[in-house]
């Protein structure tokens, strides 16, 4: 491929690479993980609601890696209660799934932007041969993509396997028990998502710019060593 056209490729790869690093950082910091509802059961049982009146128990809940809000709600009009992770929370999540969630955040933010800066002097600079060239890029993509891959997984499973809504819903609640109603994953959760595709689709990038796979081995040099077997 023409060097103008393989400047292009990187530029574009960093560009997006650039823009991956910059929408991780702004979701880590956001509430729009997770969006539901908790019914407040305990109060629908005593009252015997259903129909129209069950909305009257159902409340809403959000949170992200850090904070949340909840609206408690059980007859009487919603109530909010703002909470946080650390350290309110600490004791009745799953804190070890929780806290690798922020490690792969940031270590997925850290190396979105030094694909993006090694993409840039590949386009602009003069590439070395291992951490600046090819092979590094691949892995660079490689290590972004499994980061928000391990993100998605681990997240999903603190949320669905762990009921990390309903044990929040029912954070500091002695008399009264909610249920989840209803669970959505927010904006931010699937920004998670197109990171990991992004970087996906700069691999493919690289080796539309005419660059091999690494560990990969080329036809010539398997059809040589054919040749030399043959001889002896």
């Amino acid at each position: 491929m023409p060097a103008p056209q393989k400047k292009l490729i990187f530029c574009a790869a960093g560009v997006l690479s650039l823009a991956c690093a910059l929408g991780a950082a702004a979701a880590v910091g956001t509430q729009l993980w997770v969006r539901g509802s908790v019914l407040c059961s305990t109060g629908a049982l005593l009252v015997n609601a259903s129909g129209p009146e069950l909305h009257k128990f159902i409340g809403d809940i959000q949170y992200g890696l850090f904070s949340g809000q909840r609206v408690r709600q059980c007859g009487l009009g919603g109530r909010p209660f703002q909470f946080s992770f650390f350290p309110d929370l600490l004791r009745i999540i799953p804190a070890s799934i929780h806290v690798s969630v922020i490690l792969f955040c940031t270590v997925l933010i850290v190396f979105a932007l030094v694909a993006a800066g090694f993409f840039m002097l590949n386009a602009f600079g003069s590439p070395y041969e291992t951490l600046h060239g090819p092979v590094g890029l691949y892995l660079w993509s490689f290590i972004s993509c499994s980061c928000g891959c391990l993100i998605m997984i681990l997240f999903s499973s603190e949320v669905k396997i762990h009921h990390l809504s309903e044990k929040i819903a029912n954070f500091k609640e002695g008399t009264f028990t909610f249920k989840t109603h209803s669970e959505q994953f927010a904006n931010s959760f699937w920004t998670i998502l197109v990171c990991s595709l992004v970087h996906f689709l700069n691999a493919l990038l690289i080796r539309f710019a005419g660059f091999e796979f690494p560990f990969s081995k080329s036809k010539d040099s398997g059809t040589i060593t054919g040749a030399v077997d043959l001889m002896y």
